[in-house]
């Protein structure tokens, strides 16, 4: 069974590393801006990458930017349409690739977000069908390019969501190296456990990272393990024990990651819970 890690999210700011970096977390997943993508940005993140290395942490995950200017960074956005957004994306998707390589860290890349625009954007194609396609076939080439060091993420959007068993073969058809957010998947699914439960089951083998979520299986929430519905206990024994994870959740101080590390004694203690009923 999946045993929980202490997998902490930050920026790049030294302060909110050396905040995450007294826990001794097993995995430091960055948080990354537009501002990380400068000359002077990307410099700055790439010493902070080797920072967090050399204070030992050996798995290190990069999320790619969620938002330039005011789109979220939806890689179903038409060329067309949205020449300034697709581009950001390809560059900065193609610096955190060379990144990764040159330090041996992980990209994480999302399918897409949720929302109006992406709504918007996806009602540019002739149907769903056709805007998922344009997704796969933009992450096949971000898969050739990056290799072990890029995994993708599911979305809220029909673009690339889990929870629907015939999109989850779709994806498994391209063999990607996928990330699981766990609120992602639940508010999908309009707050299913079950169906939470057999897409974590379905997409298990493929999975490499964990974004660990509560949810109220409604809205974009992200609340700290126990806060919400899902139901852990049935989630923990479904996870890829060779996975690593994070907790994703919001705080109210970005300096202080409390939550995350209150959601890491939350599913510790449902581990030990259901290590004692195996007896």
């Amino acid at each position: 069974m999946y045993q929980p890690m202490l997998g902490l999210k930050g920026s790049s700011a030294r302060v909110q590393i050396d905040d995450r970096l007294q826990h001794d977390p097993v995995v430091y997943e960055f948080f990354t801006a537009a501002s990380d993508f400068t000359p002077d940005g990307y410099k700055h993140l790439y010493d902070a990458v080797q920072y967090v290395q050399s204070q030992g942490i050996q798995h290190i995950v990069l999320h790619h930017p969620m938002k330039f200017h005011e789109h979220h960074s939806d890689v179903v956005a038409p060329e067309k349409d949205y020449p300034d957004l697709y581009r950001f994306i390809e560059n900065t998707t193609e610096q955190l690739i060379r990144l990764g390589h040159d330090l041996h860290v992980q990209i994480l890349v999302h399918g897409g977000y949720s929302g109006p625009e992406v709504a918007h954007m996806v009602d540019l194609y002739p149907n769903v069908q056709a805007a998922r396609q344009a997704v796969y076939d933009r992450l096949d080439r971000f898969a050739d390019e990056g290799g072990q060091q890029i995994m993708f993420e599911n979305s809220i959007a029909p673009v690339f969501a889990y929870g629907h068993p015939d999109q989850e073969d779709e994806i498994l058809a391209h063999h990607y190296r996928l990330a699981f957010d766990t609120s992602h998947c639940f508010i999908e699914l309009h707050g299913d456990n079950a169906g939470l439960q057999k897409s974590l089951q379905h997409l298990a083998p493929a999975v490499v990272h964990y974004h660990l979520v509560d949810s109220m299986g409604q809205t974009h929430d992200s609340l700290q393990l126990g806060t919400g519905k899902i139901d852990w206990a049935g989630v923990l024994p479904l996870l890829n024990p060779a996975a690593t994870s994070i907790y994703e959740i919001n705080l109210h101080d970005q300096t202080n990651c409390r939550e995350q590390l209150a959601s890491h004694t939350y599913l510790t203690r449902v581990f030990d819970q259901l290590q004692s009923k195996r007896g």
